[in-house]
């Protein structure tokens, strides 16, 4: 490893570093945007960053990616599905095909790419940036398709968390109501609690529902995950035989298949076992190694970003995240009216 490699990978990890202790002083912006933003800040000022650094900021936004989403797939539990968050499984199942639905509707209109289409409707409907930085893998998805979608979401994701804690008061919604709400429409989980945090300051509460909610479906993303790796193989499959190819299905599949992700199911389903359990320190050490990873692997894209193509080229996956905001949020609201009952 050379050693302009070398410090292109280092640099990506202090800028983890501090990404990760500016998110720690506060709940509305998470370490991995904070991390993409800093890394498009370097760029921006030393532009000549990237093609010294390239090698480096490159493999930490590939190799770290796949890494992180590993140690997620640990901090994911079946169980997250039960209690109230089965309840809301309706609204939840409901909401990812309405996401996916809108973005690629819209995203056509818009002619956006079909990679950036499913990152802007996975990031809507699942968590945000793990569910970009999951399907970014499996897709194959380009740093710039990652980091405009990544910015899509997160605008709204703010938003979001300082509006609905007003939003239920005005439209006078009960505690349920809002943990539904604020778990269905609100992407990312320190986003979740911030706005859970506020809910329960202007109400004099203590609920985590919102929370709970938003665990069962963040849980989601194995689903997902699965069905975009089964329609990433088909598409490579089709297009081999259509370009006149004579590689196997077989082939393809072991091609193309982002074998990452049988890793990160099977770390799923360790931890829905509790075999982590029994390991000291095992849950925070996954929870805190994904995020920093992630966050590393974000601002090695964030190395390709110019601002001048976030304002220009970045418009319309904005317009897109604005849609898909829009639709969960409508979505999220018209079921906790119109099943108030079963809200409670």
């Amino acid at each position: 490893m050379n050693s302009k490699k070398l410090f292109g990978i280092i640099l990506c990890i202090g800028i983890a570093i501090l990404a990760t202790f500016i998110g720690g002083l506060q709940n509305i912006v998470g370490a991995p945007m904070i991390g993409l933003f800093i890394g498009m800040l370097i760029l921006n000022i030393m532009p000549s960053i990237d093609k010294d650094l390239k090698s480096g900021t490159s493999y930490a936004g590939k190799k770290f990616l796949k890494w992180g989403i590993i140690l997620a797939g640990a901090t994911l539990n079946f169980n997250q599905v039960l209690g109230y968050g089965a309840k809301a499984l309706p609204l939840l199942l409901f909401n990812i095909c309405l996401s996916f639905a809108v973005a690629y509707f819209v995203g056509k209109k818009l002619e956006l790419s079909t990679n950036t289409c499913t990152l802007v409707g996975g990031g809507s409907c699942i968590c945000g940036g793990t569910a970009i930085a999951t399907l970014a893998s499996i897709i194959k998805a380009k740093e710039t398709e990652i980091a405009y979608a990544m910015t899509a979401i997160f605008l709204f994701d703010i938003l979001a968390a300082l509006l609905y804690p007003y939003l239920a008061g005005f439209m006078g919604l009960t505690p349920n109501q809002f943990g539904f709400l604020a778990g269905a429409a609100i992407n990312d989980t320190s986003s979740v609690a911030a706005a859970e945090a506020t809910y329960n300051v202007l109400n004099n509460l203590d609920s985590s529902l919102a929370i709970t909610i938003k665990l069962a479906r963040t849980s989601l993303l194995i689903l997902v995950s699965i069905v975009a790796t089964i329609i990433t193989v088909k598409n490579e499959s089709k297009a081999n035989k259509d370009s006149g190819g004579h590689i196997s299905i077989g082939q393809t599949v072991m091609k193309v298949f982002p074998w990452f992700i049988v890793v990160f199911l099977g770390m799923a389903i360790l931890n829905t076992l509790g075999v982590f359990n029994i390991i000291p320190g095992a849950s925070k050490f996954f929870k805190t190694g994904y995020k920093f990873l992630i966050t590393a692997a974000l601002a090695g894209v964030g190395f390709k970003i110019h601002f001048k193509d976030l304002f220009t080229k970045g418009t319309k996956p904005i317009i897109l995240g604005g849609c898909t905001w829009a639709a969960v949020a409508l979505s999220s609201l018209l079921f906790i009216t119109i099943f108030a009952n079963y809200v409670g």
